[in-house]
């Protein structure tokens, strides 16, 4: 038997006026939280987790590299293994992870089995693309956050890109990645 999966969705950039206000600082705090993760000997992602007034809950960076390799190890996943050990599954669906990048599927899927309401990001994925190319320390997906999310039984608002704030995600970026194989 064979089964088609097709997912219809609209690619569109969105702006930061059409964020709350404090949306902006978080999403703001989310790139300094990847120059950190950089500096920290890691690739340069992260994440932060906040409620709907705006506080932040959790913040992770990338740990892959000092988690000797463990490339599970990305911001998204990270931040959902702690956040579900302190918040249920009824509140974590009114929470918000602000991210620097739309996610991949292994962290889409964190956040669609933790119950995770809504997801920010800042960079799409055909971007981060263009800015690792072909080093296998990130290998990409042509996967958005969107269609994992429409294969699966629930909602979860995902919101993104914003290229006002790429180009600093993009310096974080800048000589970091071999881009020829």
């Amino acid at each position: 038997m064979r089964k088609v999966f097709k997912v219809e969705y609209e690619e569109r950039d969105h702006k930061l006026s059409e964020l709350k206000a404090h949306e902006t600082r978080l999403l703001k705090r989310v790139i300094e939280i990847c120059a950190e993760s950089k500096a920290e000997g890691n690739h340069p992602f992260g994440c932060l987790l906040a409620d709907d007034e705006g506080n932040i809950l959790m913040e992770q960076g990338n740990e892959e590299v000092t988690r000797g390799g463990d490339c599970t190890a990305h911001a998204e996943t990270l931040l959902m293994k702690r956040a579900s050990q302190v918040y249920d599954k009824e509140a974590m669906f009114k929470l918000t992870m602000y991210s620097a990048a739309d996610s991949c599927a292994m962290c889409t899927g964190a956040m669609y089995w933790g119950n995770l309401g809504r997801m920010v990001y800042i960079c799409p994925e055909s971007a981060l693309l263009e800015m690792t190319g072909s080093d296998m320390r990130n290998p990409t997906l042509s996967l958005p956050s969107v269609v994992v999310i429409a294969a699966g039984q629930k909602p979860m608002k995902i919101e993104g890109p914003f290229p006002e704030l790429v180009p600093d995600f993009a310096a974080l970026h800048e000589g970091y990645w071999e881009k020829e194989g």
